[in-house]
């Protein structure tokens, strides 16, 4: 692979991220007063609905299909649309949005499961150099959100169970992220994301019907609607287009690495929105994890 391409796919990847980060501290917080099974539905569900009126035509595909395609798509759309987004939108509501700490805990571990699942599955090497940079980029991420400090999940249950939900979402996003990249060296882009839609509705549509919660549509606001169309075509599935766009280009661990882009993103635009300002620890730890990032994607570093 060339160094354009890598340092492309690096980009889509970091700017998928960062529209994730906007995500979570702009727009989701919106939907607060609905149920989560239902949110996550909704989500999936009106850009697959849009995706159908361009996208049709990959039905078509599946007459293709073999039983290992099948199991991608399926695990795809599992973990990384379903549980994954379960678990880091209930961890959201859990605190109110109103600690970070709980959310970035998603970025925190993330790079841990997938570095390791993709040695396992996609028999990617693990390098002595990919090693030490992404280390030094998983640690600065750590000081980007807690400083010195250990994680203080303070006292009572919600803190709890939200960091319970954002560790889930750490490793289903992580499991997600390999199956995407084994997945992606079968089909375009632009399939993945029409199946992983397609296969995440399915599956969400049956957590909504056991859970109860079709009721959720006679409280959705007007603004909910609007918060739900804007979230499906621009954060939604359009980071979806572009994330997987860049991941065919880079190998999973890159990836993964590149995805620190999120918790560096949620923290600028908390400052922009919501005026909370950033430490001397958390800029120099900024600093540390973009010039860790830059390393890994450089062509000595993946390709010795």
């Amino acid at each position: 692979m060339s160094r354009k391409e890598t340092i492309t796919g690096a980009i889509a990847v970091s700017l998928a991220s960062m529209m994730w980060g906007f995500d979570g501290i702009v727009l989701t917080p919106r939907l607060y007063n609905l149920d989560v099974t239902y949110v996550v539905f909704m989500l999936h569900f009106i850009p697959f609905a849009i995706m159908n009126t361009f996208l049709f035509k990959n039905y078509g595909i599946l007459k293709k299909f073999t039983s290992q395609d099948y199991l991608g798509f399926f695990l795809v759309a599992l973990f990384g649309g379903a549980l994954g987004t379960i678990a880091i939108v209930k961890a959201l509501f859990l605190v109110n949005f109103k600690q970070l700490t709980v959310v970035v805990l998603l970025q925190k571990l993330q790079p841990v499961f997938a570095i390791i699942l993709a040695s396992v599955i996609l028999k990617e090497k693990f390098r002595k150099q990919y090693a030490l940079w992404a280390s030094v980029a998983i640690f600065a991420s750590y000081l980007l959100v807690f400083g010195w400090n250990f994680p203080n999940l303070e006292k009572g249950e919600n803190t709890v169970y939200a960091a319970l939900f954002a560790l889930l979402a750490a490793l289903a996003f992580g499991s997600s992220t390999v199956f995407s990249k084994k997945v992606l060296n079968d089909f375009s882009f632009q399939t993945g994301t029409f199946f992983r839609y397609g296969f995440t509705v399915l599956i969400t549509f049956i957590i909504v019907i056991f859970a109860g919660a079709w009721d959720q549509l006679v409280i959705t606001t007007p603004v909910n609607w609007v918060f739900f169309l804007v979230i499906g075509l621009t954060t939604g599935s359009g980071a979806i287009f572009l994330y997987y766009f860049g991941l065919r280009k880079i190998r999973a661990m890159v990836a993964t690495i590149c995805e620190l882009f999120f918790p560096l993103s949620a923290i600028l635009f908390d400052y922009i929105f919501n005026g909370k300002v950033l430490n001397a620890v958390q800029w120099l730890a900024a600093g540390v994890m973009i010039f860790a990032i830059i390393k890994l994607n450089q062509p000595d570093n993946n390709n010795k």
